[in-house]
């Protein structure tokens, strides 16, 4: 039985982890957390690394918005990562809907709720954030 995209939308949702090999500039699949909400479209779409990218190092700012993953908190994990939290890429939830239908998009699990807290609180105090993405999105 077919799951109806409405169905598969309420479940794209704030702190939901997903797995996909849908980016074009990337030749592999991606574990991501949607971090922001609105009414149709999804946005931070924060990507989960194994390490901090060595150009981060140097610009405090994206510095501060690597927030640690620990495998020992989330059982798809193969060790210790990184949610690089330094762009908001925003997307309609019906494409993501329609990833998950198609099978190139897989829901893989939920960020801990507190892990979740701080990380919006993380993206609402950076000066990398327009006020209007924060208000739209991360409240």
């Amino acid at each position: 039985m077919e799951i109806p995209l409405p169905a598969i939308e309420h479940t794209i949702r704030r702190g939901v982890i997903l797995h996909s090999d849908t980016f074009d500039w990337i030749d592999y699949g991606k574990f991501f957390v949607i971090a922001g909400v609105s009414r149709d479209h999804v946005a931070g779409f924060f990507f989960i690394n194994s390490n901090i990218h060595p150009s981060i190092f140097s610009k405090q700012e994206q510095l501060d918005l690597q927030y640690p993953l620990k495998k020992a908190d989330y059982s798809f994990l193969t060790h210790d990562s990184f949610l690089c939290a330094s762009d908001i890429i925003k997307r309609p939830r019906h494409d993501i809907a329609l990833g998950i239908s198609s099978g190139s998009t897989a829901v893989i699990g939920e960020m801990k709720s507190s892990h979740i807290c701080e990380l919006l609180d993380m993206v609402r105090s950076s000066r990398l954030f327009s006020a209007k993405d924060k208000r739209d999105f991360f409240y």
